[in-house]
C-alpha cells in the first residue's frame, strides 16, 4: 500500500500541484453549464472505457481453449485453465490505450461541441486508465498488467524501466489533449466520481471508489501540467455542449450495467 501511495504522489499529486501553480488564473466567470456537461461526459467516458477494457479482458479468454470467462459490469472472472491466461490479463490495458489513441484523432476532427468534448474525455480515459495500470503494474505484480509482466518473465529492473516510458506516454498524451482543447477539467474530474460510483457497486467500497480516484488524479495532474506548457492549437468550437442527451445516455448505460451486466454474461 505504501508503494502505491508514493507512486500516486509522484505521478499524480506532484504534476497536479505544479500544473496548478504554473497556470494563470482565468478571470472569466465560471461556466456552470460547461462544468456540468464536462462532468457528465467524464463519467460517461470513464464507464464506457472501463467496459471496453472488460470486453477485451474477456474476448481473448473466450477464444482460448480451456477458458470460460464471465463478463461483469465491474469485474471479470473465468473458469478453466490455460498456460497463457496470465498474459491475457494485459489485454485490457492495451485495448484502453488503443481507444485513447483512436478518440484523440476523433477529437481533433470533431466540429460540434458535444462531440468534441465527448471524444476528448474518451481519449483522456483511454490514455490514463491504461497508463495508471502500466505504472502500477511496473511496481505491483498483483494487478492485471503486473501479472502479464510476470508471465513474460520481466525482472524488477526491467519493470523499473517501464515507469519512465509510462511517464513519457502521459506527458505526450497530455500535450496532445490540451492542443485540442482545454475544457473544464479539475472540478468535473472530481465531481464525475460521484456519478461513476453507481456503475461500480456492488463491490468492496475501496475498490468502487479507488480506481476512478486514481485514474482522475493522475490524468488531471498530467493534463494540468501539460496545459501549463502547451499552447492550444485547434480553433475553439462554436456553441455549447448539450446536457440532456449525455445525461440520458449515462442513465441508459447505468441500466445496462446494473440490469444486464451485473448478473454476469458467461462465454
Amino acid at each position: 500500500m505504501t508503494t502505491i501511495v508514493l507512486l500516486l504522489i509522484a505521478i499524480g499529486v506532484v504534476p497536479l500541484i505544479v500544473g496548478i501553480v504554473r497556470l494563470r488564473r482565468d478571470p472569466a466567470a465560471i461556466d456552470r453549464r460547461a462544468i456540468a456537461a464536462s462532468t457528465i461526459l467524464a463519467a460517461l467516458a470513464f464507464n464506457l472505457t472501463f467496459f471496453w477494457q472488460e470486453i477485451w479482458l474477456v474476448l481473448p479468454k473466450a477464444m482460448t481453449p480451456g477458458l470460460h470467462p464471465i463478463l461483469y459490469h465491474n469485474d471479470h472472472d473465468w473458469t478453466g485453465t490455460a498456460p497463457i491466461v496470465e498474459l491475457l490479463q494485459g489485454t485490457g490495458a492495451i485495448s484502453t490505450l488503443v481507444s485513447g489513441i483512436a478518440f484523440l484523432f476523433i477529437a481533433r476532427r470533431a466540429t460540434r461541441p458535444t462531440a468534441r468534448l465527448f471524444a476528448w474525455w474518451m481519449a483522456f480515459e483511454g490514455f490514463f486508465q491504461s497508463a495508471s495500470q502500466f505504472a502500477i503494474g511496473a511496481l505491483i505484480p498483483g494487478n492485471d498488467v503486473g501479472r502479464a509482466l510476470t508471465w513474460l518473465g520481466m525482472s524488477n529492473a526491467s519493470r523499473g524501466m517501464l515507469l519512465p516510458i509510462v511517464g513519457i506516454l502521459m506527458a505526450k498524451a497530455s500535450q496532445a489533449l490540451v492542443r485540442i482543447d482545454r475544457p473544464a477539467i479539475l472540478l468535473p474530474a472530481a465531481l464525475s466520481i460521484l456519478l461513476i460510483i453507481p456503475f461500480r457497486v456492488p463491490r468492496d467500497p475501496i475498490e468502487v471508489v479507488l480506481i476512478p480516484i486514481v485514474v482522475h488524479l493522475i490524468g488531471t495532474g498530467w493534463v494540468m501540467l501539460g496545459a501549463s506548457f502547451t499552447p492550444v492549437k485547434a480553433p475553439p468550437v462554436q456553441g455549447r455542449p448539450a446536457l440532456a442527451l449525455p445525461f440520458a445516455a449515462l442513465l441508459a448505460i447505468l441500466l445496462v450495467f446494473q440490469c444486464i451486466l451485473r448478473p454476469g454474461i458467461a462465454f
